[in-house]
């Protein structure tokens, strides 16, 4: 009885984890396509959002649109993940280096929690890499 129990609380720890990384990982892959649509789709009802010169917080069509003309100014040519946390209390975040048609940025962070029972973007981050 014991070895079940504790066989089954490793299985859903590391169902998690998995679950959480594969978001991560697909938020990513939407960050790459510069698509602010599907982007949005990841967004929480509303997002603390700073994109360069903008920071507040927007609903989640306000931060579709914001999002969008960003990617329009600045054409995404890659983003690689340089930093994921590990999940803890329902939330992780991940840093990366976003390149685009007009420099390099990094996305200080996407901060991901898991709100009614689905995995959202909370806070979204960009900012020029030279930024202090």
């Amino acid at each position: 009885m014991r070895t079940t129990i504790i066989a089954s609380l490793l299985f859903l720890s590391s169902a998690f984890a998995s679950f959480a990384k594969d978001t991560s990982d697909d938020i990513a892959g939407v960050i790459r396509s510069g698509n602010a649509k599907s982007l949005a789709e990841y967004f929480d009802a509303n997002v603390d959002l700073r994109l360069l010169d903008q920071e507040d917080v927007y609903s989640k069509a306000q931060a579709e649109l914001i999002v969008k003309d960003f990617f329009v100014k600045h054409a995404v040519k890659s983003f690689s993940v340089k930093h994921k946390s590990a999940p803890k209390n329902g939330s992780e975040y991940a840093i990366g280096t976003l390149q685009t048609s007009n420099g390099t940025f990094r996305l200080t962070y996407f901060l991901v929690k898991k709100a009614d029972g689905k995995v959202v973007i909370q806070q979204f981050t960009v900012e020029p890499e030279n930024a202090d």
